[in-house]
């Protein structure tokens, strides 16, 4: 799974996500984090699917919202960048190149560390579940094995 992290962190405002990347590096080994620029050639070809960590103006939570969210908005954009990546990815969409993205929205400002917090617990649902690292976890069996 890749997670395409957007930010800038030389403006503050739009670095919370880069400000958290280390974390989430450390908490999930099996993603692989890309910070990347949206201006240039982005999103790799043939991937039909983005997940994408971005600070988002406005919100005070991390939250999880599909480019379609961000499309309804009637008002000004809600990000330093947005205009630009969201109409980049709005179009790619309606060409058929791109089929869903998935926003890991994270507020500009707040406490680091529940923001962190909660963004793990999102991506945590983001991932198949055969994939979650946990101490806590059963072998599956399959119909008529038994667990040992």
């Amino acid at each position: 799974m890749n997670i395409y992290v957007f930010g800038n962190s030389l403006v503050k405002e739009d670095s919370m996500a880069l400000r958290i990347l280390p974390t989430a590096q450390r908490a999930f080994p099996q993603i692989d984090f890309k910070h990347v620029d949206p201006q240039e050639n982005f999103p790799p070809r043939n991937e039909a699917h983005l997940t994408i960590l971005d600070t988002v103006q406005g919100i005070t939570k991390p939250m999880i919202c599909d480019i379609d969210d961000f499309q309804k908005q009637k008002s000004t954009p809600i990000s330093p960048h947005d205009y630009d990546l969201l109409f980049h990815l709005l179009l790619l969409k309606k060409l058929k190149k791109i089929q869903k993205i998935t926003i890991i929205a994270v507020p500009e400002k707040g406490n680091e560390e529940k923001i962190e917090e909660k963004t793990i617990y999102l991506i945590k649902t983001l991932m198949p579940s055969s994939t979650v690292l946990s101490g806590n976890a059963q072998r599956r069996t399959y119909r008529g094995q038994t667990r040992g």
